[in-house]
């Protein structure tokens, strides 16, 4: 969609509340990410909270109690309202808050909205039931429910003028998306199994012994629970340092907002390889002031200064 909106004109108070809407639902919903947004300006901290509210409804159907067939159904409804969002055509005073949001946020900044086609397609995935035999296709998914989300987020932040090589920017983007989605996968590997899900690549479960799934407390008899996690750290390390190499392009403030995310799932993976078995325990997350610490070292764009210094400049 073309911008027909300057982002920095205040918004109608309907479409504020409709923004008032998305944030309270980004900051009850998904704490680390409504972390690194609060550091955004306004107009872009609304956008991403429309985009994260938008994405919300979408997981929640996947994740929801609904049969197969009714949880099709309702993404499909919700490509609807995407339809209608990508043809300019939710009214101010629609009833549908997100929509609202969405819409107006698309007017202001060029989201690429078929990235939330690509997350409806990934979630379909979910509800099929879909097991991933090796990286190159759990990567598939991964672009589609998390990779597609950095390529929207950047619509948001943009790059600067004069950015070196900014056309690599989505990709960079992308790849964090992956970096943090794989993340997400090794941290929640024990809910997943007990909602009947694997991500994790099949061919990486046979090599480490742990095809029998994670079902509790307990690696499976025999496997090589620590190298399998290990392996998986690696992966999601490499796709961080590749992915990082998009704060040098972006204003302070939008880098900051990435390097806090980004650094706060870097700071689990850090705690993931260094006690592999927490993720079968419970859930590993950072306290706040571990957070607070992360977002302070975004704005003083270190982060970006590292890696400005270690690549020398930001070609691949």
């Amino acid at each position: 969609m073309t911008r027909t909106v300057d982002p920095t004109t205040e918004a109608p108070p309907p479409v504020q509340a409709a923004y008032s809407y998305c944030e309270a639902v980004t900051a009850r919903q998904a704490r680390n990410f409504a972390y690194g947004i609060r550091l955004l300006p306004t107009g872009k901290r609304q956008a991403m909270s429309a985009l994260y509210a938008f994405s919300r409804r979408v997981d929640d159907i996947g994740d929801g109690p609904l049969d197969p067939e009714a949880k099709r159904s309702r993404l499909e409804a919700t490509r609807d309202v995407l339809d209608r969002i990508r043809r300019d055509a939710v009214a101010e005073d629609d009833t549908d808050p997100v929509a609202v949001a969405l819409a107006d946020a698309a007017r202001r900044f060029p989201l690429p909205l078929e990235g939330l086609d690509e997350l409806i397609d990934g979630v379909l995935m979910d509800v099929r039931g879909r097991t991933y035999e090796t990286w190159d296709d759990l990567k598939v998914y991964c672009r589609c429910v998390a990779g597609a989300v950095g390529r929207l987020s950047l619509g948001v932040f943009g790059t600067t003028p004069g950015a070196r090589d900014a056309a690599h920017a989505p990709r960079y983007a992308d790849t964090l998306g992956l970096a943090l989605q794989l993340t997400n996968i090794l941290r929640d590997l024990r809910e997943d199994a007990a909602n009947g899900r694997s991500y994790l690549p099949a061919e990486d479960l046979a090599k480490f012994g742990c095809s029998d799934g994670f079902h509790t407390a307990t690696p499976p008899p025999g496997a090589d629970f620590t190298g399998l996690v290990h392996h998986e750290v690696r992966r999601a390390r490499a796709l961080f340092a590749e992915g990082y190499r998009l704060l040098p392009m972006l204003d302070r403030r939008s880098g900051a907002c990435v390097a806090a995310m980004a650094g706060i799932y870097r700071r689990l993976l850090d705690r993931i390889e260094r006690d592999p078995g927490a993720v079968l325990r419970g859930r590993v997350a950072l306290p706040g002031r571990e957070k607070a610490y992360v977002a302070v070292r975004g704005l003083s764009g270190l982060d970006a200064r590292t890696v400005t210094r270690r690549t020398g400049r930001t070609r691949p």
